[in-house]
């Protein structure tokens, strides 16, 4: 699913974000990345994603080596990533159900199929009564829970999500973990970074990162 080796992520500002990260990921692992702000959380899942790539060491997600010179190849294996961004990058003017069926756009999938896969999804993050609703006038936290409804319609075989429970209240934080926890059932492999590890502490398995100065310390939560 994921191997690294010897990685290392220098930007070019002189920044030392990763140093020797050596990890394994396998399928339907849930994995929680932790540590303070700069610590390099965001910069591993950039990684992950083939936004950034490795100043050095070896880096392979879902088969594809994260090199320069293969986008192509790395925008297809985007195609099996459900990403989960801070920002959310949600379109206005359109509507929950819209936003979320445009995640699976891509698909080979009837209009009417994906339709339903996108309120099955907005159930899933308790959104079923506002999926109709233009995303501009939605809360913080409910544009969150939107962004990871269109994560999980693409059914990907990797998601990739950054502080998906900030700013939502501690009843929807615990709900959306166990969402993401319940995934293994589907082998799909789920990488969070968070702050939130009071959250980790409720959970009974799944593989908790910490990252210090671009460092990697790991242990398991099962």
């Amino acid at each position: 699913m994921i191997e690294a080796e010897g990685v290392c992520l220098n930007y070019p500002d002189g920044t030392m974000a990763l140093r020797n990260v050596d990890l394994h990921i396998e399928p339907g692992e849930m994995i929680y990345i932790t540590g303070p702000s700069g610590s390099g959380k965001t910069s591993l899942l950039k990684l992950f994603i083939g936004i950034e790539f490795p100043t050095d060491g070896k880096l392979t997600v879902l088969g594809q080596p994260i090199i320069r010179g293969q986008a192509s190849k790395i925008r297809q294996m985007r195609r099996s990533i459900g990403p989960v961004f801070q920002d959310f990058r949600l379109v206005n003017g359109r509507t929950a159900i819209e936003n979320v069926m445009l995640g699976a756009r891509f698909l080979d999938m009837s209009n009417k199929k994906l339709k339903e896969n996108a309120v099955i999804a907005l159930k899933k993050v308790g959104l079923e009564k506002k999926m109709f609703s233009m995303v501009e006038h939605l809360s913080w936290g409910q544009c969150q829970r939107v962004a990871i409804a269109r994560a999980i319609v693409r059914k990907p075989r990797l998601i990739i999500a950054d502080e998906p429970t900030g700013n939502l209240d501690k009843d929807n934080a615990i709900n959306i973990m166990e969402l993401f926890a319940s995934l293994k059932e589907e082998n799909t492999t789920v990488v969070i970074t968070t702050h939130a590890t009071h959250l980790i502490n409720n959970l009974r398995e799944g593989r908790l990162i910490h990252i210090e100065s671009g460092i990697i310390h790991q242990e398991r939560l099962d």
